[in-house]
């Protein structure tokens, strides 16, 4: 799995039916490697790995892998059969209306659909009519299961065009430039993914065999695997992350090894919702959590490895990344 960091928001999220039902969530936390205080720094994260962990656990607690998003749980289980199933169809088409119809057969308050348009294919899930307010996390977890499915099953990433959503535009709305794609759209009358139908006669490539090793990886190989790692802002990530920061190259450098003027770098960029500037805090930002969580290196030899001359301008810029300062979070993610 590359490197990245989930929002708080989601393990936030995936804790609350946990916390409604007046069930103890340290020992969850204590599994997955999160402190309970981390929850607390509004722009906290967490690795994937955690977050995998935790989904696991919160699933096995409740006996649902939805969460408690519908007024039916979608049991322990339910996501290894599904991927089982699918591996008997041919075509990528058959696989996603298949998935569709056993969603529809499991759940209550989601409706899920294959729908063709012209040239484009969308993935959509509808809300029954009556829900007092959209369940988000039910669309969240839906479409991050369903992309990875389909990813999975033709042993390539499907390109999101465009992505739509039956409920106003989040607060981490920036996450999902990199969830979904950099074309999003808010209160929209169903939530769907968009990509290009040439996709659906694409072969099932998957078996037996490799769906009992998807599913005992799962949901760490979907979590981050299937975001755009062709994306030009990936390209880029990995390419400064094989690099010390003191060797990261110039925007120019970057621009001349990607086959690409500095002018039409930056309006690629633009398009995908990113910048170079973009691009490395962010990094800097994953780097820094990762040392600060899974090391005992000094605040001041973080920063001297993330490029930062100065040890006060690292705490200023990890501030703002995370909502608290560098050793505010180290203590955050150690407290028992």
């Amino acid at each position: 799995m590359q490197k990245g960091s989930v929002s708080i928001y989601f393990v936030n999220s995936a804790l609350a039916p946990v916390l409604a039902r007046g069930i103890d969530v340290a020992p969850l936390l204590a599994e997955a490697g999160i402190s309970p205080a981390v929850l607390l720094a509004p722009l906290g994260r967490v690795t994937p790995n955690s977050f995998s962990a935790l989904w696991l656990s919160v699933a096995r607690v409740l006996d649902d892998e939805l969460f408690g998003q519908d007024a039916r749980r979608m049991k322990v289980g339910s996501f290894a059969m599904l991927s089982h199933i699918l591996t008997d169809c041919a075509t990528l088409h058959d696989a996603l209306s298949r998935m569709a119809k056993f969603f529809n057969l499991i759940l209550d308050d989601f409706q899920c659909a294959l729908e063709i348009k012209g040239p484009q294919a969308l993935l959509t899930i509808r809300e029954v009519p009556g829900a007092p307010v959209p369940r988000v996390f039910g669309h969240e977890t839906l479409l991050m299961l369903q992309h990875g499915l389909a990813c999975w099953l033709i042993g390539r990433r499907i390109p999101i065009l465009a992505a739509a959503f039956a409920y106003p535009e989040p607060s981490r709305s920036a996450e999902y430039q990199f969830m979904y794609s950099s074309q999003l759209r808010f209160n929209e009358a169903v939530t769907s993914l968009c990509f290009d139908r040439a996709h659906l006669g694409l072969p099932v490539i998957q078996n037996e065999r490799t769906a009992r090793e998807f599913v005992r990886n799962a949901p760490a190989n979907i979590v981050l695997k299937y975001k755009n790692v062709n994306s030009l802002a990936a390209q880029i990530r990995r390419q400064l992350r094989s690099a010390p920061s003191f060797e990261w190259p110039e925007f120019e450098a970057v621009a001349k090894s990607l086959g690409k003027t500095p002018s039409t770098l930056r309006r690629r960029l633009e398009q995908e919702g990113q910048s170079f500037q973009t691009i490395k805090d962010q990094l800097r930002r994953d780097m820094a959590i990762d040392y600060l969580c899974h090391t005992t290196r000094s605040v001041a030899d973080i920063a001297a490895e993330l490029g930062f001359a100065e040890s006060s301008a690292f705490h200023r810029a990890f501030k703002r990344w995370a909502g608290a300062s560098p050793g505010e979070y180290r203590l955050l993610a150690h407290k028992s």
